[in-house]
């Protein structure tokens, strides 16, 4: 049934990106279903933390009280990116380096707002997803572009 393997190949890119496209070309997949499918799980994650993301700090806070030290090498990397690029910059490597929660994350303690943060992963889940499944489909062994 292709809705179990859609949701299998969903769920698997909202916690890690690429696991979108190796379960999609696992299970048979084509590579246009496989793309379509890990962007929308992405976004799905993407849209979770941004809207639940202040809800989500707060207990943390709540259940954590001890703050947290400001400038680690993780934070000073993150800033370092911020300041170069912006929110493109963060877009551009949450598929590639972040998973797409951390990279969310990180886009909210930033303070992006929502429509600004949805539309630049969007597009950068798009091109990512296009290109990571082609590459992964070009593997021997796995199921072929054309197939």
């Amino acid at each position: 049934m292709p809705i179990a393997k859609y949701a299998s190949v969903i769920i698997a890119s909202t916690i890690k990106f690429l696991g979108g496209p190796l379960s999609g070309a696992a299970l048979g997949l084509s590579w246009l279903e496989t793309a379509l499918c890990t962007t929308l799980g992405m976004m799905i994650s993407v849209i979770v933390i941004t809207y639940a993301g202040s809800a989500l700090q707060a207990l943390r806070q709540r259940y954590n009280p001890t703050p947290t030290r400001l400038f680690t090498k993780r934070t000073r990397m993150a800033i370092r990116v911020w300041q170069r690029s912006g929110m493109a910059g963060i877009a551009l490597l949450t598929p590639a380096i972040l998973t797409p929660i951390g990279g969310t994350i990180l886009a909210v303690s930033f303070g992006v707002k929502p429509g600004r943060l949805i539309l630049y992963m969007l597009i950068s889940g798009i091109l990512w997803a296009i290109v990571q499944t082609l590459l992964i489909y070009q593997i021997p062994g796995l199921k072929g572009i054309m197939g």
